[in-house]
């Protein structure tokens, strides 16, 4: 069973179980599409047979075509790393030198991006307004940036799966009748304090979340499947609450992503699903 390579904030490892029981029970039978999908804890574990997978974190995806492509140059990539703090910044620099004019190639890019990602502060990417990834060095003795097993893993699922970089809304021509969509967008904050946007420069606010319903609603109306999970934010479950043959179900996840280590915890979020009751229930 492969197993995402990227920690991600707002991943979905914790809570798998609980998504997977709005799936329906021949979903291998079934394209997968996964429009926002970040370090694809999901895409990992059910190993779609067709299908794709995007995000507008275009790096990200140029990652997930060089571990496509190019598995055994980014694995003797990522082995000439080395754990420490003045290789940690000068590789963060490098990694952000495109944006002054520089040019990285897709492996040394993706190499960079997976060393950076299993060194820094919880994993976390975040970039600031310029695009620049700016996230300190993280306290671990012995992090695992090579990444080897995972990578062939990885390979193998990614090669049949379409590659794409761009808005959330290709989903809507790229889908089929009867195929399923998860939608796992950046969560709508609870509180002011809560809000984390730097996912990418562009950020995305309510307006975003509003697309996305509409969208939602133009998948079901073509018989498309489709469940998303988001924060139990008041504001988006009166919005979805208008969605036409969804539900929605409230769960409890832990969390990790917080500068104060005492309020990590479980938080409320809900998973919205439009799959009907009779076929559903997978479990891992």
């Amino acid at each position: 069973m492969a197993e995402p390579i990227l920690k991600w904030a707002g991943g979905k490892r914790q809570i798998t179980n609980e998504i997977l029981c709005h799936f329906p029970l021949d979903y291998r039978n079934r394209g997968y599409h996964e429009p926002m999908v970040g370090a694809g804890a999901l895409t990992f574990l059910i190993e779609p047979k067709k299908g794709s997978i995007n995000d507008i974190n275009e790096r990200l995806m140029r990652l997930y075509r060089a571990i496509r492509d190019h598995p055994d140059e980014l694995v003797s990539q990522n082995q000439k790393h080395v754990h420490d703090r003045d290789h940690y910044y000068a590789a963060r620099k490098r990694f952000n030198s495109p944006l002054s004019g520089e040019k990285l190639d897709e492996i040394e890019e993706a190499s960079l991006m997976i060393y950076l990602n299993r060194t820094c502060w919880n994993g976390l990417y975040r970039v600031n307004s310029k695009g620049e990834f700016n996230v300190p060095l993280g306290s671990y003795k012995d992090p695992d940036f090579v990444q080897e097993e995972r990578i062939r893993k990885a390979n193998k699922i990614l090669k049949r799966l379409k590659i794409l970089s761009g808005d959330f809304n290709y989903v809507l021509k790229e889908a089929k009748k009867g195929d399923i969509v998860y939608f796992d967008p950046p969560y709508q904050p609870i509180s002011a304090t809560s809000a984390f946007t730097s996912y990418s420069k562009e950020g995305f606010d309510f307006n975003e979340q509003t697309r996305l319903r509409d969208t939602m609603i133009r998948l079901n109306k073509k018989g498309i499947l489709v469940i998303l999970s988001n924060s139990d934010a008041p504001k988006l479950i009166e919005l979805y609450e208008e969605l036409e043959s969804y539900h929605i179900t409230k769960i409890l996840a832990r969390r990790a992503i917080n500068c104060n280590g005492s309020k990590r915890g479980k938080v409320g979020e809900i998973i919205v699903s439009n799959v009907p009751q009779e076929i559903k229930g997978i479990r891992f």
